[in-house]
């Protein structure tokens, strides 16, 4: 038969006969316990007593109430919180609070200077990745806005840095930064990370920013090495281009003024001589004119001694001899030069053996000037 139907009689959540405690009578039974341990005695209808319970009620009281004495050092500042309420600010020294959970002190070193190291990669306005390792070093200037106006403050700083530091790189060009403006980034990094701070009430005081590497990316650093070197060869080059040109220029200027020099003098030269010949010939007129004849041999003479004179043929008269006695004067004076030339080029050949290079130099261009 199922205990459900009719005419069971038997209820399934039935334990027995048995009859629940009462609540008044545990409790009673508990006083009893509490009682005798503190041995005040007393019957099942009595509160616990005696100076017992009275006593470690009292210890209890002063362990609790010894809880909220607590110490502030010199460099921090203790920050009095009332049911989460901000109470009151102490200084240095030792204090008291009403215990926890009515009041609790906060801890503040105003003084100890922080580090915080950040690094990261960071796009430049001209699209261009830069690696920044950089340290920021802050302290907590105001305890109360410390503790009750930013929830992290230590995360507060790294995503305010993080901010800063892309304001300051990303209105950049990357040679800019990496040659130019690279003593600027922290300072403007300070200055920004400091007025945000200062926005969100943080109580934080940023000291310093130090860079520590700015740099291109280790992945791309190979084809940046190739890019400067070109940008160096490029600058080299256009040194030496216009060093070509501040030495070709004025060699060319100066060439130029001696060309036109040489041809006035020339010039002068030229017309000088033709007066001369002038003046000569109207004074030879002159001449003719008064005397044709002596005028006319003397003329027939120089032009013979003129053209004889220019000449290396040798003419002798060999009238009444049946020898022709010629000397070549001309040929023995260029064999006896030739003879002395050379001389002195084996002369010059063992000296520049056994001297010091830079003699041998100009040893060797006397030399040449010699074979020439």
């Amino acid at each position: 038969m199922a205990w459900n139907e009719p005419g069971n009689g038997k209820d399934p959540w039935n334990r027995g006969d048995k009859e629940p405690n009462d609540l008044d009578q545990i409790v009673q039974n508990w006083q009893r316990r509490l009682s005798s341990l503190l041995g005040g005695g007393g019957s099942s209808g009595r509160a616990p007593g005696g100076a017992g319970g009275y006593i470690l009620i009292g210890l209890l009281l002063i362990a609790w109430g010894a809880t909220g004495v607590y110490r502030v050092d010199e460099a921090e500042r203790g920050v009095v919180q009332r049911f989460g309420a901000y109470t009151e600010t102490t200084m240095p020294g030792i204090h008291w609070h009403l215990p926890f959970p009515i009041e609790s002190v906060d801890i503040v070193n105003t003084n100890a200077v922080q580090n915080f190291p950040f690094r990261t990669e960071i796009l430049t306005a001209d699209e261009q990745y830069v690696f920044i390792q950089m340290v920021v070093q802050y302290r907590r200037t105001d305890p109360v806005k410390y503790s009750f106006e930013v929830v992290d403050p230590e995360a507060t700083v790294q995503d305010v840095t993080e901010s800063a530091l892309r304001e300051v790189i990303g209105t950049s060009e990357l040679e800019t930064l990496v040659t130019g403006e690279r003593d600027q980034i922290a300072q403007r990094t300070l200055d920004t990370l400091q007025v945000t701070l200062d926005q969100y009430e943080s109580g934080i005081s940023v000291t310093s920013v130090s860079i520590i590497n700015l740099d291109y990316p280790q992945d791309v650093q190979a084809a940046v090495n190739d890019t400067q070197k070109a940008t160096n060869d490029s600058a080299r080059f256009q040194l030496e281009a216009e060093k070509y040109a501040k030495d070709i220029i004025p060699r060319a200027r100066g060439d130029a003024q001696r060309i036109t020099l040489d041809a006035r003098a020339y010039q002068d030269r030229v017309i000088r001589d033709a007066e001369g010949e002038a003046a000569r010939f109207v004074a030879l007129l002159t001449e003719y004119q008064k005397a044709p004849r002596v005028t006319r041999d003397r003329l027939y003479i120089e032009a013979v001694e003129q053209v004889y004179g220019s000449t290396n043929k040798v003419l002798l008269d060999s009238a009444g001899s049946g020898n022709l006695l010629y000397l070549p004067i001309d040929k023995l004076i260029e064999g006896a030069s030739q003879r002395q030339s050379a001389q002195e080029l084996n002369r010059l050949t063992e000296q520049s053996r056994t001297t010091s290079p830079e003699r041998r130099l100009e040893l060797e261009d006397r030399e040449r000037r010699t074979r020439q």
